[in-house]
């Protein structure tokens, strides 16, 4: 992908020259390199750069791998990580953040780049290619969900809530920008007679819900219907749930 605009987080200023250079050689735009976690954070939010790349130990407080869960989690960018480190606790830690790739640095010296080209610049087209289809599956799929004519919720795997619908917003008081990576029950608060849920179980046997109470967002209590069902993969694994409500005022 030519152009695409690659922001480089790198703590040792010759070797994040080096990174700079190479992109460049291979057709990337370099539009900023900084040197710590924060600043990543805040160069990600302002420059919106189509990859990161990103070492894993850091100058500062924020670490590479929180710098990149952040990013992940607020700006939709993917990142790739440079580093020397490759031991399985900070590997266990780099894989809780969902990265694209690794890219392992060279041994340091000034024969060495930190970095074989041909190996970068296929996990960066590889992980550009990936990321522009899965976009374009996500707003496939939004666009698909909208236009379902009851309230809809779709959660991951970990019930965090990855879409909800234009009536589904209506009757929680949440839109979906502000719900997306919540928990399911920290939006649809139910309330059954005197109990209040504070846990949906995955045994698909306690739903549909006939008839509950819905606390909004605003705290106004609505009567609703809903049916919470699994979503699957081909091989049967879960991979998230569906919630559909209707509202029965």
């Amino acid at each position: 992908m030519s152009n695409a605009r690659i922001l480089v987080v790198e703590d040792e200023r010759i070797t994040a020259e080096d990174i700079k250079d190479g992109l460049k050689s291979l057709g990337y735009e370099v539009p900023a390199v900084v040197h710590s976690g924060e600043e990543a954070v805040r160069k990600a939010k302002e420059l919106q750069p189509d990859l990161v790349l990103m070492d894993i130990k850091l100058e500062g407080k924020m670490d590479g791998i929180e710098a990149a869960g952040e990013i992940k989690k607020y700006f939709d960018i993917p990142v790739i990580y440079l580093t020397a480190y490759s031991d399985e606790n900070t590997l266990e830690r780099a894989r809780m953040t969902e990265p694209s790739g690794y890219v392992l640095k060279e041994p340091s010296g000034f024969v060495h780049k930190p970095f074989k080209e041909s190996e970068l610049h296929t996990i960066i087209e590889l992980t550009l290619y990936r990321h522009k289809m899965e976009k374009n599956h996500d707003q496939w799929l939004s666009t698909m969900l909208e236009s379902v004519n009851e309230a809809l919720i779709a959660t991951d795997e970990n019930g965090k809530i990855r879409f909800m619908n234009h009536i589904a917003e209506d009757l929680t008081g949440w839109i979906n920008e502000e719900a997306v990576n919540k928990d399911l029950i920290d939006v649809f608060k139910i309330q059954n007679g005197e109990f209040e849920s504070n846990e949906f179980k995955l045994d698909i046997n306690e739903y549909p819900l006939d008839r509950v109470m819905l606390n909004d967002k605003n705290g106004t209590k609505i009567p609703v219907s809903a049916n919470l069902n699994h979503i699957k993969d081909d091989k049967g694994n879960i991979n998230g749930m569906a919630l559909i409500f209707r509202n029965l005022t």
